[in-house]
């Protein structure tokens, strides 16, 4: 199917220089592809090479960096490369996640370092990496959750990093004045890599205790929806230097979910 051309704001993006860190799949992917077809200069990022290798090639341009926002040397080689490229970044989209679905009393330490690892230190040490290349009026935008507000029984790891992540933001814009950081709060979304792994039994007994406690839409966003509006909203942020967007809020204006509903309709709600 072919995407329909960006129309409106979106379009300030054309000659923009854009790196999309997690754009192998989800809101990150479709982002990547957005800003493309929106004319951007735009270098995918994350560790699946075959992945990202597709991407550029259903968006129709941009080119591809494989890098590990995990290892230590991962964040500083994934900029110098995104920068060889383009020379400045105008907009630095992090958008890499990771969650994995168990209570408090049952997540080891492993769990805990992969998903700080991950969530937190990885976007802290890019965004360092990169303060250096960010154009006049760059923006660095990141990617959080509404449960950051309203952690919620299996992802409360998860939920912590994302509230800590937050806080880094706010830490950013208390001590770098020339680059704007802006956080996106985002509800559930679907199609996404993001909870690949869950259990069905764990996530049965997650959604009940959501679904009990009002912490969930019945019906998810789109992730195609998501990215442009995402795409749109930075696109016009960046033609316009003087305003800061500290925080955005995206969620599914759909009822919340009823006591009846269930991980069954999670599926079929999101397909």
């Amino acid at each position: 199917m072919t995407e329909p051309e960006v129309e409106g704001p979106a379009r300030t993006l054309a000659g923009r220089r854009v790196v999309v860190v997690g754009a192998s799949a989800g809101i990150g992917r479709a982002a990547a592809l957005a800003a493309v077809r929106a004319g951007a200069r735009v270098v995918m990022v994350a560790r699946r090479e075959d992945a990202l290798a597709t991407a550029v090639d259903e968006a129709g341009g941009g080119t591809h960096v494989v890098g590990d926002v995990c290892s230590e040397a991962g964040p500083a080689r994934l900029v110098a490369d995104a920068v060889a490229e383009l020379g400045q970044i105008d907009l630095l989209l992090y958008t890499v996640g990771f969650a994995s679905l168990r209570r408090l009393v049952d997540t080891d330490p492993a769990t805990w370092h992969a998903t700080l690892d991950t969530n937190v230190v990885g976007f802290n040490q890019v965004a360092r990496a990169a303060l250096d290349h960010m154009a006049p009026g760059g923006i660095v935008a990141v990617l959080s959750s509404e449960t950051a507000g309203a952690p919620r029984m299996g992802l409360v790891p998860y939920a912590a990093s994302k509230a800590a992540l937050e806080a880094s933001l706010r830490g950013w814009r208390a001590e770098q004045h020339a680059t704007r950081f802006t956080c996106v709060i985002v509800g559930a979304t679907q199609p996404s890599d993001f909870g690949n792994a869950f259990e069905m039994p764990e996530l049965e007994r997650a959604i009940g205790s959501w679904v009990r406690n009002g912490l969930l839409q019945e019906e998810f966003m789109h992730t195609d929806d998501v990215a442009r509006v995402l795409v749109g909203t930075l696109a016009t942020l960046l033609a316009v230097p003087g305003v800061g967007l500290e925080e955005v809020v995206l969620r599914s204006p759909s009822p919340v979910a009823g006591p009846t509903w269930t991980a069954g309709e999670a599926s079929r709600s999101s397909a």
